[in-house]
């Protein structure tokens, strides 16, 4: 027995030390792209982002004030001399892409939660060919239906416009989420909605009151998942809002900084680090949920 317990501390330790390796080697790339954006142009064009750690060149925010800005601004460079800049307005793209983002979360968590609790506990004609049906739609390409939605939305208006994308995102989304969340929502006691329904309370008084508290695990995976696509998309956003600065979002910005600012690297970590900054927060704020989260379901009994 004593030797057992040794044996499976042992394996702890080393599959702890393996993890260990693994997040400074998933850090480091990370690492070397914030100290890149805090160097001056020289020393990014002729060293490696390493050398500032020895103090061979001063980090400055002046990339920052140059990618966030939208306007022209002088600012003094690591030999001294002013330099004349015009921003590239990632500020209004960054406002831009949580306006995109935040209700293109929200809505499709509330309709997939919805639809998954009635697919879980309420009995209606066509339930299970409904969900065959949803479960179905997983494997369909969106690229496939980017064309007749430009095409509807021509004739609705609503190209252009913050609308068209919230609903793109939210039809692309819920496939994924419903069927994530009746995972979920389906191991939920039955005792607990027998109980409610028997005290008389409703079938939107059960889903408001017990069904969401319930799955927070569930949403908050959900909620990384497409929080993640949604800011990193590109393809939806080009068809849907198109390329002008006024709707842009970041990696749209980012993607014409690539074209226009190709050996500015100094520029380019700059914005490829301010588009990191909020998926980051966001995936280390639900993290604890997230594992949790994708597991439900996977085990009854």
């Amino acid at each position: 027995m004593a030797v057992t317990k040794k044996k499976q501390r042992g394996w702890a330790v080393t599959i702890n030390i393996i993890l260990l390796l693994i997040v400074v080697i998933w850090s480091v790339p990370i690492f070397g792209l914030l100290v890149s954006s805090l160097r001056p142009k020289e020393a990014v064009q002729s060293s490696g982002w390493w050398n500032a750690l020895e103090g061979e060149s001063s980090l400055t925010l002046d990339n920052y004030k140059q990618v966030l800005g939208g306007s022209k601004f002088t600012f003094v460079d690591s030999a001294g001399n002013e330099v004349r800049a015009t921003g590239d307005n990632l500020s209004r793209a960054f406002l831009n892409s949580l306006t995109v983002t935040i209700p293109a979360v929200i809505i499709p968590i509330l309709i997939a939660s919805a639809a998954a609790f009635g697919f879980a506990w309420l009995i209606f004609p066509g339930r299970k060919i409904f969900f065959t049906i949803v479960v179905a739609l997983l494997v369909v390409p969106l690229q496939i239906a980017l064309i007749p939605i430009l095409r509807d939305y021509q004739t609705l208006g609503l190209t252009g416009s913050y609308l068209g994308i919230w609903l793109a995102h939210t039809g692309f989304g819920l496939p994924l989420g419903i069927y994530l969340l009746f995972n979920y929502i389906s191991t939920i006691p039955r005792d607990i909605f027998e109980s409610a329904f028997l005290d008389g309370a409703r079938p939107m008084v059960v889903f408001s009151r017990l069904v969401l508290p319930l799955s927070i695990p569930a949403i908050a995976s959900l909620a990384i998942f497409q929080f993640l696509w949604v800011w990193n998309d590109l393809l939806v956003a080009l068809v849907f809002l198109g390329g002008t600065n006024d709707v842009a979002v970041l990696t749209q910005k980012l993607a014409s900084m690539v074209g226009s600012r190709g050996q500015d690297w100094h520029l380019l970590t700059s914005g490829a680090f301010i588009t990191m900054v909020i998926p980051l927060i966001v995936f280390f704020s639900l993290q604890r949920y997230f594992v949790q989260g994708l597991m439900a379901g996977s085990v009854k009994g």
